[in-house]
């Protein structure tokens, strides 16, 4: 098959296109250009436009067609409608914050999502309440309207190589810095769905493969083994050979623990993947367990810049002397 990718060198998007090259399809990217990456396959067509340009977009594009177009980066709403009748197949990822509540858990009452989350629950409807969730669902109806037999993936918080936020850092570093003790909420026992990138990466490559299986449909995906915060701890620490002292506080208290559970409550984020499984056939590539051993050892070797964009999008300080007097506290008044 004849194949566009716009994107491919993010956290997913080289593991699809190597699939894609492994399986013998003739592959084509449409990316900027500003992050060219060595693990991109030698046979893959090269097409430099910006994806967020319409302008841009138009003119790489011409008058071409394919027998499946992949969109996995830009303005989507426009890719969709630019290659409306250019493809015999169109796939596209999207995100799991389309579902009302995922960022705003007190929209559901008591507060929290349902669990699991299913395709078939309640979507952000109101521009008001959730911008962000409201422009996701919207860019959804907008690629079924133009592609009705679209293959549409909802990405989790992903996890692994090259990804802008590795919620991961937040405990490698302490570990890196020499810390014995790390903070978290209730114990740690709140269930967050995530992706590693090469199980993702593998969903989407098999929903491209197969339209037979995919198409028409919107998938959840996510690591078939959902972790709590306490076991990515605890699995941080086998990996990177470290004894870490974990120190639970109630949530509202433990204020340094927030950044690594990316979320405004406790509550748990658990989406339902049968229709991935067993639908589409997927299989993961790497068990939850062993991936997050991957990424911490990773980011040891590919070390976030300390204040640098990662750090910032993950909102950690790193203030270890106000974590140890905020500890010392807790555990002085627990004692007492």
């Amino acid at each position: 098959m004849n194949i566009l990718v716009i994107g491919g060198t993010g956290p997913t998007g080289i593991p699809i296109v190597g699939g894609l090259v492994d399986a013998g399809h003739v592959v084509t990217i449409l990316h900027r250009g500003l992050h060219e990456r060595t693990d991109t396959p030698p046979e893959v067509i090269h097409l430099h436009a910006d994806p967020y340009d319409e302008v841009s977009l138009v003119g790489a594009l011409g008058d071409s067609t394919w027998d499946v177009i992949v969109a996995m980066y830009g303005r989507l709403r426009r890719i969709a409608e630019l290659t409306k009748g250019r493809c015999g197949h169109f796939v596209s990822i999207g995100g799991v914050p389309a579902y009302r509540g995922w960022t705003d858990p007190w929209q559901h009452d008591p507060p929290g999502l349902p669990v699991p989350v299913s395709e078939k629950a309640d979507l952000v409807q109101d521009h008001g309440i959730d911008e962000k969730g409201y422009r996701i669902v919207r860019t959804e109806v907008a690629v079924f309207a133009a592609h009705p037999a679209a293959a549409h993936f909802r990405y989790p918080y992903m996890y692994g190589p090259h990804q802008p936020v590795p919620r991961e850092w937040s405990i490698v570093r302490r570990i890196l810095d020499g810390r014995r003790r790390i903070i978290v909420a209730d114990e740690g026992l709140t269930l967050h769905h995530h992706g590693y990138t090469e199980n993702c990466a593998a969903a989407v490559l098999r929903g491209i493969l197969h339209p037979e299986l995919s198409a028409a449909t919107i998938f959840n995906v996510a690591d078939a083994e959902v972790l709590t915060v306490r076991q990515v701890v605890e699995l941080c620490s086998v990996a990177l050979g470290a004894d870490l002292e974990i120190v639970s506080m109630t949530y509202d208290l433990a204020v340094p623990a927030h950044p690594l559970m990316a979320q405004p409550l406790p509550t748990h984020r658990v989406l339902d993947l049968e229709r991935l499984h067993h639908q589409l056939g997927h299989v993961d590539v790497v068990p939850a367990r062993r991936a997050i051993g991957l990424t911490a050892r990773w980011l040891v070797a590919n070390r976030p810049k300390p204040g640098g964009s990662e750090e910032t999008v993950l909102t950690d300080p790193f203030d270890y002397d106000a974590e140890d007097n905020l500890m010392d506290s807790w555990l002085r008044a627990r004692a007492s």
